[in-house]
This record gives structure tokens, C-alpha cells and sequence, in this order.
């Protein structure tokens, strides 16, 4: 059973004018393509511990598939308690030194990348040079309330160093095995962050595929994956569209395809619907984008990817996450010690579950124990981001 949308598909068809009725069908028939594709289910193993196969076949076919109830409602309750945290640090205003209790604002004194803003309802990186240009077209951009904000947050990047509630989740032993089942034993880190879409202000991000290294010799897996956390869910209005199977077509003329369609909604996307718990695993090469929040739903995911290791070992950054640099071995292992941290992290909080055992981390004797002290040195650890 998913959350009836119903009020916001009308809210968010008024927007469009003289489209108003092709946006509603847009928007209900995409659901209805959506949730009759065979992509979803729990997490399934096979006899030998191993992620079930018809997992992989479906995830290898569509590039995305939807983990069901993969978090429980307790750690979904740690992830809101720890968003709630967060926001009550977050600037008064984009480039304030302070929160709205006059403390030090979250991230001000990073070095890295943290909390990016955006105006409401806009399309901030369509069009633009920003993530090296992959964002080809601009997505329609509607007026926000007379009494809405100039910007609202948008993206808190390095969410592992802030929030150990998510640093638990990027422990998850059976999203880990996943990890393991697509990128091998030694699969390494990429970027974690939070997608923030309020209720009716959420921006727009423009169809686009994820990944600048690989292309000119790539296959379907070479740019890695994201998960995506649903903490209150996703919809046909909030969540990210994506174009089943595109993960496999190489880079694709997006301009063309937009123009074909005659308008920025392409005919054969359907939405990502989650409820709050459900994972999304989303091949970064899919075509994906997500429109402006116009619903009464806010969408918050949990994103955290992973690569192969020959897909970074030896290779030079695309500089978006963080500066270009070469990832040689020690920069690789200086990266993915955050795993063994949230492993860590995790079985302190769920003593009962299985810990995941990350094989380049098998050499060291003792397993690490969690303390509170070692969040701490994660500041600023995604200026070791591995972007390709």
C-alpha cells in the first residue's frame, strides 16, 4: 500500500497551464508503469549467503531495483530524529555563520563540500556548466509562493560525518552484500549525501546520467551505483523518474531525446515510488532526474554509492565531488575506513544483527569497536571522494 497523491498530482498539474491534463496523465500512468515493473521485493539471499540472483537479473535488466522495508522502523526513527537534529543547525540563510538558536551553523568550518542550497522550485544545474555539463537541459521551473523562501536547502554532502544515524545505514549488512554482489569483495566508497525536496519548494535535478570516466569504455557497471534511503517515502511528484535499461545504451543525446518527446517528459520514465525504509539501488550510468517538489510530500533519501575498485584504482577523479586527485591504493584505503567505522557504528546499535565483514578490512585481528569520539574524524572526509 502506498500513500494516496492523489491532491498532490492536482497541485502539481495546475502548474502547467495549458498541460495541466498531460502532466496529470503523466504522472498517473508513469505510476502505473512503475509499480507493475518486477524490481521490488525484500532483500533475498541465496543458500550460500549470497544476494538472491532474481535480484540481480531484475537490477542488471531495469538499472534500478526498490529493496523493500530494508530499514526498520526503528532506524527509520533514528534517521528522522537525526534529520530533525541536523535542521535545527542548518544556516538561518544560505552563507549564514549561524543557526536560528545563534550556534555555529552546520558545516561552516568545513573544508569539503556540505550543505548546498537552491531556489525554490528552480532547476539549478539544468543547462549548466555545473557537474561538468551533465545536466543538458533545463526542466520547467515553476513560481514558487509569493511567501516562500529566496533558497532552501537542498543537499547536505558528507551526511556520514554529521549524522550517525546514516553512518549506521551505510553499515547495512544485506545493502553491503548487494555492494559486494555487484562491485566485488573489494568494492570501494564513492559519495553520501541527503536529497532534500520540501513539501513545495523541492528543486528540480535535470535528467542526466551520473559518471564522466568510463564511457568511451564502459559496460553497464563501470560508474557504480547509488542507494537511495527513503525516510518518508517517494512519489510520482517528489521522487527521481528514471528510464529503465538506459544504464546499458552508453551516453545518451539527451537533447535529442527532450526534443523527440516534445517536452522535458520523457515517455518511456516511470517514478521511483518507495515507502519510508525502502532502498533504492540506481545504476549512476540510468537516465534519471527528478522534477520540482510541487506536492504536499517532502522527500528526504539517504544516498550512498560504491564502485568497483578497477574502476577508481589508478585513475584520475572527474573533480565534482571533491578536487580532481589520481586513487592510488593509499588514497583508496583512506577512503573506505569509513566502512569499517559504520560496521562499527551499526553493530553498536544493532548488537543482534550480523555484521557485514568487508574483505579488505579481513587483516585486522580485532574487529573496531565503535566509539563516540571516532565520528569526529570523519570531518571533512569527503574531500577524499571518489568521483568518476
Amino acid at each position: 500500500m502506498f500513500q494516496d497523491i492523489s491532491k498532490s498530482i492536482e497541485a502539481c498539474a495546475a502548474f502547467y497551464g495549458d498541460d495541466a491534463d498531460a502532466v496529470r496523465r503523466y504522472l498517473i500512468e508513469g505510476q502505473e508503469r512503475a509499480l507493475a515493473l518486477p524490481n521490488r521485493g525484500p532483500i533475498r539471499f541465496n543458500k550460500d549467503g549470497a544476494i538472491h540472483g532474481d535480484i540481480l537479473e531484475a537490477y542488471s535488466t531495469y538499472g534500478f531495483y526498490i529493496f523493500e522495508n530494508a530499514l526498520s522502523a526503528c532506524e527509520v526513527k533514528d534517521l528522522a530524529d537525526d534529520l530533525e537534529r541536523l535542521q535545527e543547525n542548518f544556516p538561518t540563510d544560505m552563507g549564514a555563520p549561524t543557526d536560528a538558536q545563534g550556534r555555529p551553523a552546520l558545516g561552516v568550518d568545513n573544508k569539503a563540500m556540505t550543505l548546498q542550497w537552491a531556489k525554490p522550485l528552480s532547476d539549478p544545474l539544468g543547462g549548466t556548466a555545473i557537474a561538468n555539463g551533465r545536466h543538458k537541459v533545463k526542466l520547467f521551473e515553476p513560481q514558487p509562493g509569493v511567501d516562500a523562501p529566496q533558497a532552501t536547502p537542498f543537499y547536505l554532502a558528507g551526511s556520514l560525518q554529521f549524522s550517525l544515524a546514516c553512518l549506521r545505514t551505510y553499515g547495512h549488512p544485506g545493502l553491503l552484500k548487494m555492494a559486494e554482489a555487484i562491485n566485488g569483495k573489494d568494492f570501494t566508497p564513492f559519495h553520501e549525501g541527503l536529497f532534500i525536496k520540501y513539501a513545495g519548494l523541492g528543486a528540480a535535478v535535470s535528467w542526466h546520467q551520473d559518471g564522466d570516466t568510463h564511457w568511451d569504455n564502459s559496460d553497464e557497471d563501470s560508474h557504480g551505483f547509488n542507494f537511495m534511503g527513503q525516510i518518508y517515502g517517494s512519489t510520482a511528484v517528489n521522487g527521481v523518474w528514471v528510464v529503465p535499461g538506459t544504464h546499458k545504451q552508453g551516453r545518451l543525446d539527451i537533447v535529442k531525446m527532450v526534443a523527440e518527446a516534445g517536452s522535458e517528459r520523457l515517455p518511456d520514465a516511470v517514478p521511483i515510488i518507495c515507502n519510508p525504509g525502502d532502498v533504492v539501488i540506481n545504476n549512476r550510468q540510468l537516465l534519471h532526474g527528478s522534477f520540482a517538489n510541487t506536492g504536499f510530500e517532502t522527500r528526504v533519501s539517504v544516498n550512498f554509492g560504491f564502485h568497483r575498485r578497477s574502476s577508481v584504482l589508478n585513475v584520475l577523479g572527474a573533480g565534482i565531488h571533491a578536487d580532481a586527485a589520481t586513487f592510488d591504493e593509499d588514497f583508496i584505503a583512506q577512503r573506505s575506513r569509513v566502512i569499517g567505522m559504520a560496521i562499527a557504528a551499526r553493530h553498536q546499535r544493532f548488537p543482534d544483527e550480523m555484521p557485514y565483514e568487508y574483505a579488505p578490512d579481513a587483516k585486522v585481528q580485532d574487529r573496531l569497536v565503535w566509539s563516540d569520539d571516532m565520528q569526529d574524524s570523519l570531518k571533512d572526509y569527503n574531500l577524499m571522494d571518489l568521483s568518476i
